[in-house]
């Protein structure tokens, strides 16, 4: 039986660990402060370790432009064909991207550093980082702050709570989702964090997440359902379509869920665990959406009857990305056209007189004909709303898509114009 566990976010004023969440077995966590960002009490470190060997999969940014710990990382995985790591470490307030042979040699003696502070053997460390871009490491924070978060591991939601902050940058708060699969040989827990504001594009961005699970998943399981995971859930996600350097999302799985001589996952056990990952990874996309930077709405594109789900997710793309969309929301405008036109020129064949539009049930055009409704009624109901649901039929074909999106507000504009000034 699969059981839904609870996708939370807490205010980062609190930081405040949940009770819902299921926490896999065997992975400890830690978020410590080292002044990368030149606040002392700011957490800017975090560790998850496992207590037994992991096997891995990642998927990373497209940019051609990436960051040292996406090089090191994705050389690491595929040298070791996704087997023996025992955990991640992140810094964040710095990207380490576009630094060169230097930034190379310190992604790879953070991993070291981890290590070292975990008590694994070296090499067993995946690394990633977020922040500024063309800034070389503060290495010796780095090593103060791996060696405290080392000392300052555990297992209880507290830990993940320290962890999940030590990664945000612009964040407002932390994201944590769950999922917990019950079975006869023992539970099998997923536990996801992630972090992303801004420069989220549809390739994922300046995001990273991670999910740590306890499922007996092999290396060849894990990576077909990373990729699907992601395609339904980070690459439906877009905040000013900026693709990144550093994006990364990794899985670890220990496989301390069921007894060693049970085995590795069955086909059925492995759909519901594909599923959870999907679940998760979804979980973690729409709260990185809604925590946009200067975000007043989260929006939430429903595209229907396009020939195939690549379709549906090419005219959402198209949409989520318009300025004219997203200002148009900002300022509670129902103005349809600006949706219907941008799907338009999605490079997707439809008829027009096969588009319906709504918001939240709402109709707004139908079957390529304007809807009499009450202009005002509508904007109040934007305005009032922090979810807004734009759900557009362009057929009767059988591909659909989900996309997370949001406004664009004067304080996007100005968090982004003062972010290294």
């Amino acid at each position: 039986m699969f059981v839904q566990g609870l996708g939370t976010m807490a205010d980062k004023s609190a930081v405040a660990a949940d009770e819902n969440w299921h926490l896999a077995k065997g992975w400890r966590f830690a978020g410590e402060a080292c002044g990368m960002r030149g606040d002392q009490g700011r957490r800017d470190m975090a560790l998850f370790v496992s207590d037994a060997p992991a096997n891995a999969a990642g998927v990373f940014t497209t940019n051609l432009v990436h960051a040292a710990p996406v090089k090191v990382s994705r050389t690491a995985i595929t040298e070791q064909g996704g087997k023996n790591f025992r955990g991640v470490v992140i810094c964040s307030g710095n990207a380490n991207a576009c630094t060169g042979a230097q930034g190379m040699a310190d992604a790879a003696l953070m991993r070291d550093l981890a290590a070292d502070a975990a008590g694994t053997p070296r090499g067993s460390f995946l690394v990633a980082s977020t922040g500024v871009i063309g800034r070389k490491l503060p290495m010796d924070r780095v090593r103060s702050g791996i060696g405290a978060a080392g000392k300052a591991l555990g297992p209880a939601a507290g830990h993940l709570a320290h962890a999940a902050e030590a990664i945000m940058t612009t964040d407002t708060r932390i994201k944590v989702s769950t999922r917990r699969i019950e079975h006869p040989r023992g539970a099998i827990t997923l536990t996801g964090v992630a972090k992303g504001a801004a420069m989220i594009g549809p390739n994922m961005a300046t995001m990273l997440a991670c999910v740590f699970t306890d499922a007996p998943a092999t290396p060849e399981q894990l990576r077909p359902a990373l990729t699907s995971a992601v395609d339904r859930s980070f690459h439906c996600v877009s905040v000013e379509g900026h693709t990144s350097t550093n994006d990364t999302v990794f899985v670890l799985a220990n496989g301390l869920a069921w007894p060693a001589d049970a085995g590795q996952l069955d086909a059925p056990t492995l759909g519901q665990f594909n599923h959870a990952l999907e679940e998760v990874c979804q979980d973690l996309a729409r709260a990185i959406a809604e925590d946009a930077e200067g975000a007043g709405h989260l929006v939430v594109l429903r595209v229907k009857g396009t020939a195939d789900e690549h379709a549906a997710r090419a005219i959402a793309h198209r949409v989520a990305e318009s300025a004219l969309v997203k200002t148009a929301v900002h300022g509670a405008d129902p103005n349809w056209g600006r949706i219907v036109s941008a799907a338009g020129y999605a490079g997707v064949k439809f008829r027009e007189e096969d588009v319906c539009l709504e918001v939240d049930g709402i109709p707004l055009f139908r079957q390529g004909e304007p809807v009499d409704f009450d202009a005002k009624s509508v904007s109040a109901h934007m305005r009032n709303n922090r979810r807004l649901t734009f759900t557009l039929t362009v057929g009767e074909g059988p591909g659909h898509c989900t996309f997370y999106t949001c406004d664009m507000t004067e304080e996007y504009i100005r968090l982004n114009a003062d972010y290294t000034t």
